[in-house]
């Protein structure tokens, strides 16, 4: 599809990891953030906005979405190191990211690595995995409002917490690009990282199979997938949907699966392991859509 176009009732099953999900009422494939701010300001695209990545850390409803749908992959793609800064859009994936930063001899990138998103996904729910988390590195950010004007903003401007980002002015804002700025080393060892948690992410996890990463928070002192695995949930099923075998937390599509089906296994999932447990899991990925 042609970027800087604007479709209409476009399905959204192959703009999503779980490969689910409705229509958009309208699809805008971005280009660049300027012609995205001024297709905003002419009213060509209207709120409200779902901008999408990769489409992880995502589940579609099957009754589709409502408003403008935002593609940012492969349009807002600039990547570049200058002034000690890391500039990358929100439409690069955090691997290439983190990639990129080891080539310079730059260490601690490798968290980024094994988030299965886009820079504007990771830091408008500050992702993270093994230990590190995208806004310990934030310096400032590029964001759009809904009239279309960017404005460049402070980490300060924002409250971080675990999978949590909020704007501290309370506006509605979306990201475009981030700055960030990682400690020097030695370029082979930063390589070494990556490699080491590619490794791992691929024996651990259920990568050949349409997933949207880690399905819930980990509650406090405690792993989801482990508390799930108590439960004698892995493996269970509903539908096209169920709890890998190979990692609790994670819910993959067989290949038939709905939207609903994986919804409701979501939340049988946090029924569960509640009346096992006394422990309420919260979900890591976002919901959106009609019913």
């Amino acid at each position: 599809m042609k970027k800087n176009t604007i479709y209409n009732n476009i399905s959204l099953k192959k703009y999503n990891s779980w490969k689910v999900g409705g229509v958009a009422d309208k699809l805008y494939i971005c280009a660049d953030k300027d012609l995205l701010s001024e297709n905003i300001i002419l009213k060509k695209i209207t709120p409200p906005f779902i901008f999408i990545g990769l489409g992880s850390n995502l589940l579609i409803r099957d009754g589709g979405v409502k408003g403008t749908v935002i593609i940012m992959h492969g349009g807002l793609s600039e990547i570049k190191f200058e002034n000690n800064y890391f500039y990358a859009e929100a439409g690069v994936s955090c691997s290439k990211l983190a990639k990129f930063i080891a080539r310079n001899s730059f260490i601690h990138s490798a968290f980024l690595a094994g988030i299965p998103g886009t820079i504007g996904g990771a830091l408008s729910m500050n992702a993270g995995c093994y230990g590190s988390e995208t806004w310990d590195f934030v310096e400032s950010v590029l964001v759009v409002d809904e009239e279309g004007k960017q404005f460049k903003r402070a980490k300060n401007e924002y409250t971080t917490q675990y999978r949590q980002v909020t704007s501290k002015l309370n506006v509605k804002e979306y990201f475009l690009a981030a700055w960030m700025k990682f400690p020097r080393g030695l370029k082979e060892d930063a390589e070494d990282d990556i490699r080491s948690l590619l490794k791992r992410r691929k024996e651990t996890q259920p990568l050949n199979w349409p997933t949207a990463g880690s399905t819930f928070r980990n509650p406090p002192n405690h792993f989801a997938a482990q508390l799930i695995e108590e439960c004698g949930l892995k493996g269970f099923t509903i539908g096209g949907a169920q709890i890998s075998k190979k990692h609790a937390n994670f819910i993959i599509n067989l290949g038939d699966a709905s939207a609903l089906d994986i919804e409701e296994l979501i939340s049988y999932t946090i029924k569960r392991v509640l009346e096992i447990t006394n422990i309420f899991l919260e979900t890591e990925i976002k919901i959106i859509g009609e019913y």
